[in-house]
């Protein structure tokens, strides 16, 4: 009886023990590209596609390349945010330009002419973001409307989130 007794708490012991330690991390995204620009995947793709030096910026480590161009349009800045918690993977690929608000809409004209839906978030006139998807992408399109300092373009997987209104 007091073996069993033993077992019993050494199980329980064990089982709280487990219970303490923090989860693993999940591995990182699948490497996924789009126009040779990387939109997840690990921090060894996003430097094998020239997103070096990465700098630690407390919470992730920030990947960048100048000069990226997409679509035909360009050059932005680009980055990738490489999340200590995913196990060194990115989830999305971030564009902008340094002195040009404007400069960004460039690309999605271009994803316009080449047959992508525009969807927007929030209300009818005052939209927090204009969503870009197409059938069959591997990826969709993100960019600030309303916006504080530099307007952005995120790249990111398509994984059949809501949308918006579309037109």
């Amino acid at each position: 009886m007091a073996k069993t007794a033993h077992r019993w708490a050494s199980a329980i012991v064990s089982a709280t023990l487990a219970a303490c330690q923090p989860a693993p991390p999940p591995p990182p995204p699948a490497n996924v590209s789009f126009d040779g620009l990387p939109v997840t995947g690990t921090r060894a793709f996003a430097e094998q596609l020239g997103f070096t030096p990465c700098i630690d910026t407390g919470s992730a480590l920030r990947c960048r390349r100048g000069g990226v161009t997409i679509l035909g349009a360009g050059p932005y800045q680009g980055a990738v945010d490489v999340a200590r918690r995913q196990a060194a993977g990115f989830s999305q690929l971030t564009l902008w330009h340094d002195t040009d608000q404007s400069a960004l809409f460039a690309v999605v004209e271009a994803l316009g002419i080449r047959g992508w839906q525009r969807c927007r978030t929030g209300s009818e006139n005052q939209g927090d973001q204009e969503i870009w998807t197409k059938a069959g992408a591997r990826v969709r399109f993100s960019m600030d409307l309303s916006y504080w300092g530099k307007r952005r373009l995120r790249v990111l997987p398509e994984a059949g989130q809501a949308t918006g209104k579309c037109w």
